[in-house]
């Protein structure tokens, strides 16, 4: 089972599928500033509410699970998150999580955290078999709540990597299916999950609807990822997002937006992430995000992805 997602799986499959159907061409996406000014001043509040972090402390030496990175320990989770006035954190939860070494460190990860200030820390998890197994997925969802007192439930499954246009109605009905199936297994902890913002652009079979519309009603939360590093313009993070985000306010599920911060190789491209910039630019960006939505019912702010990446974005200025 994964735990690590792949960045490039929502931008290859949106740009394969999507940029057509919302009238963006690739040179359009091509031409995108790869660079932005900085526009907010230091004493500004951050846009940014959220973060995914994949990892874990654990040796591998002491179990195959572990990924041994410091910025994992609880101690050093609690001081970002407080750094950043973080609300949200996505924390990588692995398989039987229950078991090993794991339970210690997510309990006492999820209990700092909730010290630091962070009001809903999510167990994530996702492996694109989960969809056509949703056993598995409320397996893990078991696990994962046995293991540490967390808040919600938060999937990061993507089935639709390599998909065709025909197969797509398919995958999101299996999706719906292991939503229900793993928000059963969680009983009063609410599960969320991570939407591209493309399925806003893509028909139900009977065209009644949109993909991301027939989610909804399975999830309690929606991070809508619009990998973009810049807010403005046709191939902007807001007008990526601003489709999926009317439907989910319209729904009233609450949703965060989500920016990528990870290489370019890893994110699908330079103007896919701010991986490439700075800091500076990733705040004023989401600065702007928070323009275009803060009015809209249930807006929760901007979720970045992923820990170690912002960190060494801030580490180079």
């Amino acid at each position: 089972m994964r735990t690590r997602r792949s960045g490039a799986g929502f931008i290859a499959a949106g740009l394969a599928i999507a940029l057509g159907a919302v009238g963006i061409g690739a040179a359009g996406l091509s031409a995108a500033p790869a660079k932005a000014v900085a526009l907010t001043g230091a004493s500004t509040p951050s846009a940014i509410t959220g973060m995914w972090a994949w990892g874990n402390p654990i040796d591998p030496a002491v179990d195959a699970r572990g990924d041994g990175q410091p910025a994992f320990e609880p101690k050093a989770l609690a001081a970002f998150a407080s750094a950043h006035k973080l609300r949200t954190v996505y924390l990588s939860v692995p398989w039987a999580a229950d078991q090993g070494p794991f339970g210690a460190w997510l309990r006492s990860a999820v209990t700092a955290l909730h010290r630091a200030g962070v009001t809903t820390v999510g167990a994530l998890g996702g492996d694109p078999a989960w969809a056509q197994q949703p056993d598995l997925a409320a397996t893990w969802t078991t696990a994962a709540l046995k293991a540490a007192p967390f808040d919600a439930v938060q999937f990061d499954v993507e089935p639709w990597v390599n998909a065709t246009d025909d197969q797509l109605p398919g995958i999101v009905d299996q999706l719906a299916t292991m939503y229900d199936t793993a928000a059963r297994a969680a009983g009063s902890v609410p599960v969320g999950a991570d939407l591209p913002w493309w399925l806003e652009a893509k028909p139900t079979a009977d065209g009644s609807s949109t993909l991301f519309r027939t989610l909804l009603p399975h999830v309690k939360t929606v991070a809508i990822v619009a990998f973009s590093d810049h807010a403005a313009g046709d191939d902007g993070i807001v007008a990526l997002a601003r489709p999926a985000a009317t439907a989910a306010a319209s729904a009233r599920v609450p949703f965060s937006v989500g920016v990528e911060t990870d290489s370019p190789d890893v994110a699908g491209g330079p103007s896919a992430t701010f991986g490439d910039d700075s800091a500076a630019v990733l705040e004023a960006q989401t600065a702007l995000v928070r323009s275009a939505f803060g009015g809209l019912q249930g807006y929760t702010g901007v979720t970045v992805e992923h820990l170690l990446a912002w960190q060494a974005l801030i580490a180079r200025g």
